[in-house]
């Protein structure tokens, strides 16, 4: 075959590939692997990702690559048509293009890896040519398993980056996500988080199952669909999907009995303390209790895509769940608390706003930022005693890993070392409400287990020895905005807690720092000291419209100086507007969050990028004994005294407006 000849075959295509492997320097069977010549380890993580009809065997990529940090998988079709197939939105992931298009089969398998939990990162290529001088690449970096969880990577058209260990840690460097990618993300994954949990919420309304039932279905089927591994990380046995659900069968084998069985046995095998399992499994029992909910019924429409029959209740919620829940956690950003956003989304639904029990969830941008503050770090030690959904500890640990990862590299035995730690003892959390707990532990269990430490209590009856062996140097709140003054006694119970020096901070009702929790706050001063105080925007719990909040920073066991300077800084214009339906981008707040780190640690001196006026925005001053003062407004002095230059200005316009009038005067005379 000549160079310019028309390719006729697919395998002219792979061929084109070999070539190119050859000319890197790539061997067969060494470097790279065709089809089921692929490693046992990769076989099973593409367990399921068949083209076949019935999908249950391994999905074989025309190409794959293992020798690098992450592996690369490659799929060819014939001609330049078969390259992709999108809509104006997105990639198509139905059968037909997965089976028929190079990128789509590429990205299904790489999705796939992710899923089966074998692999966090992949890279997905898919090639597609007519002739040897007609060959497309679109190269992909792929970071969940949800079906939007990858990025095309700008640039890349040739193979050349996988020649060796250095190209590839070039390409990869600049293939990962930036913090600012990571941003659009987090707020991108809330905002379809939100989609979902409205849908959810309108299936299970339609299957009669009410809102204080159904955050418990969610994070119940979520748990059951993990796969049951020991202490040791070894698989026992695999999680439920919607296939293994069939309707009523015995009175022991019916949905909801499958799937609480399932939690059962998940939560026993990983040797989490008895009562962490009991208290759990006594609310996960609602989803068993009903056996009309395991009678075939008629499909909803929310999953009548997703079912080809009539199913039970429970399973036509599983499936949904299963579909576009689950697997899209990895997906997802780090820091997004996915219990919390489905609870705040059935609580709108139940209690209007929530604020009649005093629950109002943190948003995960606002989370990570207050992370970000307190420079939490691989060894910090983060607790929270109004735990809620564990949001403040889920943002905690992803930054806490984070680091460990920069600190150790990525996948070594000394960063894995140190992953483990953090779960399992860097991380401590105390909430007295049932349900909440539930949630919070099933947070941490879903982001990989740091849910060692999550207690149900009365924070302010738990034993001594909880802090004593525990050492925290950072804390995070929210209290309920209908405790006691406000809430500010769980931080000053916190902060008495804390080791020496350590940093905590709290997002409340600024009303507590003017005046609504002045015991409290005139108790603190005398043993910690106040660092700074963030005014947030109004609408920033919407629909809970009109609270305003500040977030107030303190250094533990350091008597307040009333000599020494506070920040304020008012962060109302953070970037967003805020409707009951949607988070609006108005003025570029993913650098407006990253700035005001910076403004936080640096003052006016801060080299920002969003457009700020740091004089408006930040103020140093002192406060009072009085604990009433804590809040930007009452330090923000308007200087109303006019300068000389405001004089000339205004000498200056008289005398432009006498100038015409006797211009207009002259004109008039003229006529």
């Amino acid at each position: 075959m000549t160079e310019k000849m028309k390719y006729k075959l697919e395998d002219h295509v792979n061929d084109w590939v070999k070539r190119q492997f050859d000319r890197l320097k790539l061997k067969n069977q060494k470097d790279y692997f065709t089809e089921s010549a692929i490693s046992d380890y990769l076989k099973e993580a593409l367990r399921g990702r068949a083209k076949t009809e019935n999908k249950t065997n391994f999905g074989k990529p025309d190409f794959a690559l293992t020798k690098y940090q992450i592996p690369v998988v490659i799929e060819n079709k014939l001609s330049l048509q078969k390259l992709i197939a999108n809509t104006k939105d997105a990639i198509k992931f139905d059968d037909s293009s997965i089976k028929n298009y190079a990128v789509n089969g590429a990205l299904y398998y790489a999705t796939g890896m992710i899923a089966s939990g074998k692999y966090h990162e992949v890279i997905a290529i898919g090639i597609a040519g007519d002739c040897e001088d007609s060959v497309e690449i679109k190269v992909y970096y792929v970071y969940g398993s949800g079906e939007q969880s990858f990025k095309l990577i700008e640039g890349v058209s040739t193979l050349d980056f996988l020649e060796n260990k250095q190209t590839f840690n070039e390409f990869y460097d600049n293939a990962v996500l930036t913090d600012d990618e990571k941003h659009d993300i987090l707020i991108n994954s809330q905002a379809q988080l939100q989609k979902y949990a409205k849908s959810l919420n309108k299936l299970m309304h339609n299957h009669n199952i009410t809102a204080s039932q159904s955050v418990l279905y969610v994070s119940g089927m979520l748990l059951s669909m993990q796969n049951v591994v020991d202490a040791q990380g070894n698989k026992i046995q695999d999680g439920l999907t919607p296939e293994d659900l069939k309707g009523i069968q015995s009175s022991t084998k019916r949905d909801g009995i499958q799937i609480v069985n399932q939690i059962k046995e998940f939560l026993t095998a990983r040797n989490i303390p008895t009562d962490k399992p009991r208290l759990m499994l006594a609310s996960f029992s609602e989803i068993s209790k009903d056996a009309q909910r395991d009678e075939k019924t008629k499909l909803d429409k929310e999953v009548s895509k997703l079912i080809d029959s009539d199913a039970s209740s429970n399973k036509q919620i599983f499936t949904f769940i299963y579909n576009n829940i689950f697997l899209s956690i990895d997906a997802m950003a780090g820091h997004l608390d996915i219990m919390g956003e489905m609870y705040s989304e059935f609580l709108k639904y139940a209690l209007g706003d929530g604020k009649e029990i005093g629950i109002v969830l943190t948003p995960p941008y606002i989370t990570k930022m207050m992370a970000t503050i307190l420079g939490i770090n691989q060894n910090s030690k983060v607790m929270d005693l109004a735990t809620g959904s564990a949001g403040f500890l889920i943002s905690a640990m992803e930054m806490m890993i984070e680091r460990a990862e920069i600190t150790y590299g990525k996948k070594t035995s000394a960063a894995q070392a140190k992953i483990n730690s953090i779960k399992s003892q860097q991380l401590l959390g105390v909430e007295l409400n049932a349900e909440m707990f539930t949630l919070a532990a099933t947070n941490m269990i879903l982001r990989g287990d740091g849910s060692s430490n999550i207690h149900k209590g009365n924070t302010f009856s738990t034993p001594e020895t909880l802090y004593t062996d525990f050492q925290a140097d950072r804390l995070l709140l929210n209290p309920p905005f209908s405790f006691e003054q406000n809430g500010m006694p769980f931080i000053e119970f916190g902060l008495d807690k804390m080791e020496k020096g350590g940093l905590g901070a709290i997002i409340i009702q600024d009303s507590a720092g003017s005046g609504k929790a002045v015991k409290v706050n005139q108790a603190m001063l005398k043993k910690h000291t106040l660092a700074a105080s963030i005014k947030m925007p109004t609408d920033l719990f919407q629909p809970m419209a009109g609270v305003q909040t500040s977030i107030y920073i303190f250094e533990a066991h350091k008597p307040h100086d009333f000599q020494k300077i506070v920040k304020f800084i008012d962060f109302r214009n953070d970037g967003y507007k805020r409707t009951s339906r949607a988070l609006q981008e108005i003025d570029n707040p993913t650098q407006r969050y990253a700035d005001i780190v910076k403004i936080y640690k640096a003052g006016k001196n801060a080299k920002v990028e969003a457009d700020w006026n740091l004089d408006e925005i930040y103020v140093e001053d002192f406060i009072t004994t009085s604990g009433a003062d804590w809040n930007f407004d009452q330090h923000k002095t308007i200087d109303t005294k006019p300068t000389f230059d405001d004089f000339r200005k205004t000498v200056a316009d008289y005398l432009a407006w006498e100038v015409d009038q006797l211009l207009k005067k002259e004109d008039t005379l003229g006529k």
